[in-house]
C-alpha cells in the first residue's frame, strides 16, 4: 500500500485506541444524582478500553451518565456467566447508534439461569425485613401476654 494512503487513513482514524467488533447483548441504565432515569436493552457494535459504541432504539442525551451491564462472551472456569459492567458518560446518539465513554469497569458474575424481570411488585418484602417483622410481633405477644398475668 502506497505511503499516502496509509497517512490519509490514519488522518481519517482519530482514535488512539483500536476498536474490536464486539456484538452483543446489553443493557443500559442513565443516572442522575444516583437515581435511574431510564432504563433499557440494546446491542454493542464496537468496544475498545476507552469507549463503547452500541445500538439502540432511541436517542439517549449527550452529558448523561451511563451504566451498561454487557454479556460477556466467556465462561468463568466453573462455567458461570459474565457480565462486563461498565460506567461512563454518553458521548453521542443518534440514528440508532450511541457511543460512551468507558471511565470505569467491573466483572461480575451472573446467574446461569435467564431471569425473566416481572416488574417492581410491593408486595414482597426482602427476606431481612421479613424476619425483623416476625421477631418484632413475637416481642408484641410476648409483651401481651405478660401484660394479661400482671393485669
Amino acid at each position: 500500500m502506497p505511503v499516502e494512503m496509509i497517512a490519509a487513513q490514519d488522518r481519517e482514524n482519530r482514535r488512539v485506541k483500536t476498536r474490536f467488533p464486539i456484538h452483543r447483548e446489553l443493557r443500559y441504565r442513565l443516572m442522575q444524582d444516583g437515581r435511574v432515569l431510564e432504563a433499557g436493552l440494546g446491542k454493542t457494535l464496537n468496544m475498545a478500553s476507552g469507549g463503547v459504541a452500541f445500538a439502540l432504539d432511541r436517542p439517549l442525551s449527550a452529558g448523561s451518565f451511563i451504566e451498561l451491564s454487557i454479556s460477556w462472551p466467556v465462561l468463568l472456569d466453573s462455567g458461570t456467566p459474565v457480565r462486563l459492567v461498565v460506567f461512563g458518560r454518553v458521548l453521542r446518539s443518534g440514528q440508532g447508534v450511541s457511543a460512551c465513554t468507558v471511565d470505569k469497569y467491573e466483572f461480575r458474575t451472573q446467574s446461569r439461569a435467564p431471569q425473566v424481570s416481572t416488574g417492581f411488585r410491593g408486595d414482597v418484602m426482602p427476606p431481612r425485613w421479613a424476619r425483623m417483622a416476625k421477631e418484632e410481633s413475637k416481642f408484641t405477644s410476648v409483651a401481651s401476654g405478660y401484660q394479661s398475668i400482671r393485669g
